[in-house]
């Protein structure tokens, strides 16, 4: 499965990725400063063990995020903890290549994953939540259409410290459900 972009394409994760810079992302505590990555090494083998376990789980779908110019895998976009049942999925992304900073490709892979989300895969809400200093993504869910839903007090702990988690969503108000009789 592919989802085309006009800088970027997005592409499941594949076994092969593990063998590139993917596992160092993990490792860098600029990338990672925001998120729950980076308090123990991350080996190939362990990025090796992680994609296997999601290929056939129905309940998430990670995509790398590669650019059209050159195929180079510079980060990962996920929809996690999809349910069927309640037709909703948590929204991840990580951009793992600092070159590709503020050049608006999370905003591109957002609204491919989103388009995905609601009009593939037929969700109704997408949620996320991010570290109260993460201004960056902050921005991009509301760039991305999605409302601050609430704040989560004291819900991480990093960098010695426990930090506010601000939560997000966005619903599929185009849909039209009935009700299971």
């Amino acid at each position: 499965m592919t989802l085309q972009g006009n800088q970027i394409y997005l592409r499941l994760l594949e076994l092969s990725d593990a063998d590139g810079n993917y596992p160092n992302w993990l490792n860098d505590p600029d990338v990672c400063r925001y998120n729950s990555h980076g308090e123990a090494l991350y080996t190939r083998e362990m990025a090796k063990a992680y994609i296997t376990s999601i290929s056939n789980n129905p309940s998430i779908q990670v995509f790398a995020i590669c650019e059209i110019q050159n195929n180079q895998h510079i980060g990962n976009i996920s929809l996690q903890q999809i349910s069927a049942k309640n037709r909703s999925a948590e929204f991840a992304i990580l951009i793992g290549e600092p070159s590709v900073y503020g050049k608006g490709i999370g905003y591109e892979a957002g609204k491919l994953v989103l388009n995905h989300a609601f009009n593939t895969l037929k969700l109704h809400r997408i949620y996320c939540g991010t570290h109260s200093e993460n201004i960056a993504m902050q921005h991009l869910a509301l760039a991305l259409g999605m409302e601050q839903e609430g704040i989560r007090r004291d819900a991480i702990f990093k960098n010695g410290q426990f930090t506010d988690i601000i939560e997000y969503g966005l619903l599929n108000i185009n849909q039209v459900y009935y009700q299971e009789i």
